[in-house]
């Protein structure tokens, strides 16, 4: 994807600078928020099975339920726990053809998922073990690395804790390691 450079570059700059200074709050300034958390993020999966195994048995995330799609008879919706109380969901729709994900506007440019460096360091090593592509830390960022899981959907497994980004507390609470 083509990046700006001068003249259109400055401008973009320009602008965040402008939305910094409009709507960006300092920690003890900023409103609560009205949401309780991420209850859950769900996404479409290719096979039942082939994520399960992805997530449950390669990158260590308990998978705590399978159901029936309330929505969609046939359509299997299951989840599996990512901590601190948040849940991972898909689906899957017998029958009908899927494109393959794209970085697109409305789609998802990546789920970055805060993991403790032993398990970035176990997580790597069986990617690794398992030939499975990735990218990082290369991009300069020691503490990332990019994949995506078997349905395309592009992950971060991030060792910042929750709260911290770049290495600054962005959040008021910071959850613990």
């Amino acid at each position: 994807m083509p990046q700006p450079e001068g003249a259109a570059l400055e401008a973009v700059r320009a602008r965040r600078e402008e939305l910094r200074r409009r709507y960006l709050r300092a920690p003890g300034d900023r409103p609560t928020t009205t949401a309780r958390g991420v209850h859950h993020v769900a996404f479409i999966c290719r096979d039942v099975e082939e994520t399960i195994r992805f997530y449950q048995e390669f990158l260590g995330f308990p998978l705590v339920e399978i159901v029936e799609n309330r929505d969609y008879r046939g359509s299997t919706h299951f989840f599996f726990d990512i901590g601190n109380n948040n849940l991972l969901g898909f689906f899957d729709f017998p029958g009908h053809e899927h494109p393959p994900a794209t970085e697109t506007i409305g789609g998802v440019q990546h789920m970055a998922l805060s993991v403790d460096a032993q398990h970035y360091t176990a997580a790597r090593k069986k990617l690794d073990e398992a030939g499975v592509e990735y990218v990082g830390p290369d991009r300069g960022v020691e503490e990332s690395l990019y994949l995506h899981d078997p349905n395309g959907v592009p992950l971060e497994l991030y060792q910042e804790r929750l709260g911290i980004f770049n290495g600054e507390q962005i959040l008021d609470t910071v959850a613990d390691d």
